[in-house]
């Protein structure tokens, strides 16, 4: 019993010893939370008194500083306001000026119209009184007019009387009185002005078509219709020929040419009027000839690759022609054909030379008097395009060159120059004259052309025959291959003035029946001899 009384007093005195440590460190941690407390209300009340101290300070500095701003806001705005106001007061100054010097030029423009008014109220008052006049002073000729006609009846009745002839009659023979020595007049003032002109524009024309003419002067070929190709030795002859002739009829159906052996050593002659054709032809014979293998399958062959070759070469003679002349955007198609004119002739003119020389000459002219260059060049270098297919279209050169021309797409303007070059239509821009005179300059300058023999007589003949035409004529001469003409009068028949007349009357013939590269110059020629013997 003892033992559990101890026992159980031990276990109240451990659990009261248990409470009592529990109630001890409460106690301790209630001291030091207030003495935490205490701490930290001290150290708080002593931080607050600081930022207190420096927050007066900020606001005491910002309270100066945005004294100074708002003073400085103060003094920037003043400044302003007063510049505006300065600005205001000038402009005002300014538009009230402006008001008042447009309020003198009104009363300017209301005073002069005031005068003016006044001006024309006196100027129709004088027109209506000057009008008045005019209406008595017709009526005064009017009646003068009357007494006139009346008098000249009666001095035409009195003439008729005394001359025994008619009005009309006499009105005749003063016609035919004055119409010679009228005519005589005129031609006198005719050759007067007309000698004025080339005293004016001789020196400067000579001078423009010099200089185009010494820039473009080119030599001429001689117009063929055949190619010579030269053989190595006479045996070459029968190896072309072939057994039983098929090498020969092979080349000829290839090429369209006929080939020519005859006696001439050592050469066979190509005869065509294709130019391109025979050009074809003679390649393809000397490749032949190089070569060595003569028969049909290597005919064919090489005249294909010949074919290919002049192709390539005349679009680059075509694409040569467009780069000398200084034209471009031309169509691939219009080269080519250009090219073609390589193997073309005209009297013995190569046309390619020739419409290069063209188009040189007439951009100079158009240069010189101000024209379209460019349109003049390009018309000048595609004037005789048509002569590149004349041989395989129908038609005359200008109007297949227009033909051409349209199709692909040329200028009017450029149309039009190739299509009046030869006055197939009238030149209606100076472009089409200049191209119409370079063509001209071209084709008749020394050296450039040459005519069969036959045409040449021909024209010979018809260009004298013209001129015998004409009543009067004596003798006539056709001298300078036609370039000029003479003709002698008889002079009991012709007098000076009527050989004037008669010189320009052969000369619109010649231009009216006569087709002729250039100028023909006419000369008349009146002379009388006497002759008496000395005994």
């Amino acid at each position: 019993m003892n033992i559990v009384n101890f026992s159980l007093l031990c276990s109240v005195s451990n659990s009261l010893a248990t409470i009592l440590s529990i109630v001890l460190f409460l106690v301790g941690i209630g001291i030091g939370i207030g003495a935490g407390f205490g701490i930290y209300a001290v150290v708080m009340n002593k931080k607050s008194k600081s930022a207190k101290k420096n927050a007066d300070k900020i606001l005491e500095d910002a309270y100066a500083q945005a004294e100074k701003i708002k003073k400085e806001q103060v003094e920037q705005t003043n400044k302003e306001i007063g510049i505006l106001k300065s600005t205001f007061e000038q402009e005002n100054k300014e538009r009230r000026e402006e008001a008042k010097r447009n309020e003198e030029r009104l009363y300017a423009r209301e005073e002069l119209l005031s005068k003016r008014e006044t001006a024309l109220d006196k100027k129709t008052e004088e027109l209506e009184q000057a009008k008045e006049r005019v209406h008595n002073q017709i009526e005064a000729l009017a009646s003068k007019e009357n007494t006139l006609d009346e008098m000249q009846e009666n001095i035409i009745k009195e003439l008729e009387k005394v001359s025994q002839m008619t009005k009309d009659e006499a009105k005749q023979v003063i016609i035919d009185r004055y119409t010679d020595e009228a005519k005589i007049d005129a031609i006198k003032i005719a050759k007067e002005i007309e000698d004025n002109a080339i005293n004016e524009a001789d020196k400067k024309a000579r001078n423009i078509i010099t200089l185009a003419i010494q820039k473009c002067a080119a030599d001429h070929t001689s117009e063929v219709t055949t190619s010579t190709v030269t053989l190595p030795n006479e045996e070459m002859k029968g190896r072309i020929i072939g057994r039983e002739g098929r090498n020969i009829r092979a080349l000829e159906a290839a090429t369209g040419i006929d080939f020519i052996v005859d006696d001439t050593p050592e050469a066979i002659t190509l005869s065509g009027f294709d130019p391109v054709r025979r050009e074809v032809a003679r390649i393809a014979l000397e490749k032949l000839i190089l070569d060595g293998r003569i028969h049909p399958a290597r005919i064919e062959e090489l005249v294909q690759k010949a074919q290919r070759d002049v192709e390539e070469t005349i679009k680059e003679a075509g694409e040569n022609a467009c780069f000398d002349a200084d034209i471009h955007n031309i169509h691939p198609e219009i080269v080519k054909v250009l090219g073609r004119l390589k193997y073309r002739t005209s009297y013995g003119q190569n046309v390619l030379n020739h419409s290069l020389e063209v188009s040189y000459i007439a951009g100079m002219l158009a240069s010189e008097v101000g024209a379209n260059e460019k349109v003049a060049r390009r018309a000048g270098l595609l004037h005789d395009i048509g002569k590149a297919v004349d041989h395989e279209v129908e038609g005359t050169h200008v109007s297949i060159g227009v033909e051409l021309a349209r199709k692909y797409k040329e200028s009017e303007a450029v149309i039009h120059c190739i299509e009046a070059h030869h006055n197939d239509v009238e030149p209606k821009t100076l472009e089409a004259v200049l191209v119409q005179a370079a063509d001209a300059i071209s084709s008749a300058r020394p050296g450039a052309r040459r005519e069969s023999i036959e045409n040449y007589i021909k024209r010979l003949q018809d260009l004298e025959s013209i001129a015998n035409s004409f009543a009067g004529v004596e003798k006539t001469y056709a001298i300078q291959a036609g370039r000029e003409i003479r003709v002698m009068v008889k002079p009991e028949q012709i007098s000076d003035d009527e050989a004037q007349v008669l010189a320009h009357d052969i000369a619109k013939s010649i231009e009216a029946k006569l087709e002729y590269p250039g100028h023909i110059k006419v000369n008349v020629i009146r002379e009388s001899r006497f002759t008496d013997t000395a005994k």
